[in-house]
Order: structure tokens, then sequence, then C-alpha cells
């Protein structure tokens, strides 16, 4: 790849920020003014106390992934420069948010850091679980002067920004989270495989479909053509599938006579669904109802899925050298197209893995330390070359000819992106009962799949809607 050609590229992601959920870069509570951040910059970064809070004890949780593996790994340095002393829990993706749940309910004070992603915004920032986080970015005593929050893609924090007003867009209101990394979302592929069956990448929903089912035990007894997410859980509904829904043309809500109206009894819901089902069935792995993103890419690692479609980086997990058995192997397109549709109607759907603090923490202060020394540029330059977490929300990393040179390697990886980033958004409508929704949302996927509860898919689409709709009934969302 041509440098030139990287740089462009690279440029390109950093474009998506004006892109993004109605993203502008600006808070009315001042979470991501550049003026105000810049007053954090007075000092220099040598003066800074990071012994404040020294002695003090906290917190952490964590959903087991890479950008937490990447954290975890400098946990002692950052003990060593703060003085402050890291407890921390690792739980699977399939039941973090459950423990999580129970942990802020509670309103006992822990965790005081947590790990957390944009649509958990709309629930927890509702319940009163999360502090807001400008206060302690614009506070000279207690930001580094080096943290530069304006080095930040816009879309990454204004995307953790909210007003609390359901069906209202991101971009608004305090600033509830900071980000690890982002994703988007394609299919991915072992170019290897593809080369030795003489096949080209899908690039219509029909070859995807075509393709998939004639690679079927393509590596002997339990390979199949294409792995997606299963689980009867929110998390299977957000990536792939989410973005092919917004691709194909399906929306999640309208907000209608001041109240929120369930769109998944539409005709592009139903079709996609329908097809989503029929995919899996035909091509998915034998035990898709318990795959997560882990089991999901580890499959396409281990050489037992052909393809994957989800989130950008959980195939670049598995291609970085050493990190599975097809390392190397794997390259990335973008969304395969429905019929009728171009690369304009191509939606990837976004998620934003971020660092949050308890509103209910005794150590707030110490907590702020953690969540500032962990999405500060050095820790994010790592993270992003060495810490396997290609996706970083700071564009001095992305500029950087040590990120460029790594993360440029991965076959088609950045141009993807830069195709993607055009139309690239949050695809579902802010509102506090999001994992409800959508884990009700990915029961009725499983019961087209597994069983035989509905008649059609239709039938199903129009039971969910009707129960969606009862979910959000008591919400206004006329202001």
């Amino acid at each position: 790849m041509k440098k030139q050609r990287v740089i462009s590229v690279i440029l390109s992601a950093v474009m998506v920020g004006t892109m993004l959920a109605g993203c502008g870069g600006g808070s009315s509570d001042g979470g991501s003014d550049s003026t105000d951040s810049k007053e954090v910059s007075s000092g220099s970064a040598e003066d800074f106390d990071w012994k404040n809070y020294e002695g003090t004890t906290i917190n952490v949780m964590f959903n087991e992934h890479n950008y937490s593996k990447a954290v975890i790994s400098k946990i002692e340095e950052f003990e060593d420069l703060t003085g402050i002393t890291v407890k921390y829990s690792s739980t699977p993706e399939s039941n973090y948010f459950d423990k999580l749940n129970t942990s802020l309910s509670s309103r006992s004070g822990t965790p005081d850091v947590y790990m957390t992603g944009a649509y958990q915004v709309w629930e927890y920032a509702s319940a009163g679980y999360m502090e807001p986080l400008e206060n302690y970015i614009n506070d000279a005593s207690k930001t580094a002067p080096d943290y530069n929050f304006d080095d930040f893609i816009g879309a990454t924090v204004d995307s953790l920004q909210w007003d609390l007003v359901p069906g209202h867009a991101v971009g608004e209101g305090s600033q509830w989270a900071l980000p690890m990394g982002w994703e988007l979302n394609n299919l991915a592929y072992n170019k290897t495989v593809f080369e030795e069956k003489g096949l080209t990448v899908p690039t219509t929903t029909d070859e995807l479909l075509e393709t998939a089912k004639s690679l079927n035990e393509f590596n002997g007894s339990g390979s199949y053509g294409v792995a997606v997410r299963g689980t009867r859980e929110w998390a299977t509904i957000h990536p792939g599938y989410m973005s092919l829904f917004a691709t194909w043309g399906g929306k999640d809500f309208a907000i209608e006579d001041g109240k929120l109206v369930c769109q998944l009894d539409s005709k592009e819901a139903i079709e996609m669904t329908d097809y989503w089902v029929d995919l899996i069935k035909e091509a998915g792995a034998p035990q898709w109802s318990n795959y997560t993103w882990y089991e999901a890419s580890s499959d396409l690692g281990a050489g037992k899925a052909a393809m994957l479609f989800d989130a950008t980086s959980a195939a670049y997990f598995q291609n970085y050298e050493g990190a599975s058995d097809q390392s190397g192997n794997i390259a990335w397109s973008t969304i395969p197209l429905p019929s009728g549709k171009t690369e304009d109607d191509m939606k990837a759907n976004v998620w934003i893995w971020s660092l949050a603090m308890n509103a209910d923490s005794k150590n707030k202060d110490a907590a702020w330390y953690f969540i500032q020394y962990f999405t500060s540029p050095d820790y994010m330059l790592y993270a992003g070359t060495d810490g396997a977490s290609p996706d970083t929300p700071r564009t001095s990393v992305m500029e950087s000819e040590e990120y460029k040179s790594i993360v440029g390697s991965a076959d088609n990886y950045l141009e993807s992106i830069d195709i993607l980033s055009k139309n690239a958004t949050i695809q579902f409508t802010p509102q506090p009962y999001f994992f409800e929704c959508t884990t009700k949302w990915a029961e009725t996927l499983q019961d087209l799949v597994l069983t035989d509860k509905y008649s059609s898919t239709e039938e199903a689409m129009k039971q969910l809607k009707k129960e969606l709709d009862t979910i959000v009934s008591d919400l206004d969302v006329s202001e």
C-alpha cells in the first residue's frame, strides 16, 4: 500500500466525526467545548501531581475483551505512577452486563469505574448510574495538561454525550463516558480459502448466501460459511445484523405524536430478518445460539468459519501475528448490498467501548485518574499499536507512523473503514429501554432460527413490534 493512500484512508476515517449521529463536536454543558478543554493545557505535564490520591483503592469492572486486556497489562504501571491500588474483574460479555447491572443498581459505589458502551448511556445515565465527566475534564487540577481532549475523534466523544431525552440524538448534554475504542461492522473473510476455492468476495446479499452455503465443510466436518452472533441477548442485534438491517432500509423506532413507535413490522425489517434467518440456517455455526463476538471471531481465526460478519476489530484480533491459526490470512470487505441498494445505502452500525464512572463511587477523583490515564494519548498509542486495539479514538494515534505501519498492513482494513465511514452512525434510536428491547429482538431471532413458534417471519416481527411498543409506551419524546 502506498503511503499516500494510507494517509488518505486515515484522514477519511478521522472525518467520520462529522458524520456520526449528528455529532458536531460541542456540548451544551461544555464537555467537548474546545475553549474549555484548552484550559486544561495550562502548566506543564511534569508539574502535574499523579500522587494526589496515593493510598486510595478503586474497583474496576471490565468486559472480557482485547481492549480491557490492553488496560490490564498496564495497571501495574498506573499503580506505580499514582500510588492508587486497582482491584478489577473481567467477565465474559455473555453475562458481563447482567453482573454490572446488579452492581450498579445496588447503589453501593462499587465498581468505581466500569467498561461500557454508547447505548448503555441511554439506560445508565437515565437511572443515575453515571457520573458526568465534563467537570473533571475541564479541571486543570485534576486533568494533566497533555491529556488533550480535543485530540479525540469528535464522533467518539460526542456519541457518549446525551441530554437524557428519549428519542433525542446523541451529541448534546453531559459527557457520560470516554472512549477506549470504536468499531464499525462489516464482512471479513479468509482470503487464503477464497483463493484456494477460486471464489470472489460477495458484494451482494444474494452472493453472500450462495458463497456461504458453498463453503460449508470447507475445512472438514464442523466448518461452515459465515460466523455471526446468536446468543439470546441484546449484543446479538447491534453488529452485523443491525448494519445489514439499516442498509436494507429498516428502522427500530420512529417518533409519532410525541411517542416512540416500533417499526419492526415494516417490509424492510421483515425481509431483512427473513434473509438473516436463512443465512444462519443454511451456512451458520452449528452452535450459533451460543455465539458471542468471541466465539464467532475465534472460529474465523481457527479456520472453522470462512467469513465473519461482525465488528471490524473482531477479525483484526485474530489476524495479528501469533493471534490465531489463520493470522495473516484474513482480509476485510464492506457490507453486502441487498437488491436495488448501492454503496450510498451502506449503513454500518457503530459501537464504542468506553470507560465510565459510577455516580455512587466514594473515590471519584481516583476513579477519574484511572479513566484519564487509560484514555490518554500515550496509552492510546500503546493500545493502537502494541495493545491490539486497532480502532483508536484519538487522531494523533491514527496519524502516527507506528499506527499506520501496523494497522495499515491488514488487508483492506483501513480501506473498508474508509468506505463504511461515509454513512456510519449509531443506527438505534436513543432511549432508556434499549437493553430490554434489543434482548426481546434477539429472543425473537432465536425463536425464528431454532423453533416453530411462528408460522412466518412476518408473524414474529409483528408480535415483536407489539411487545416493543408496550415497553416504550411510557416514554414522552415530545420535548
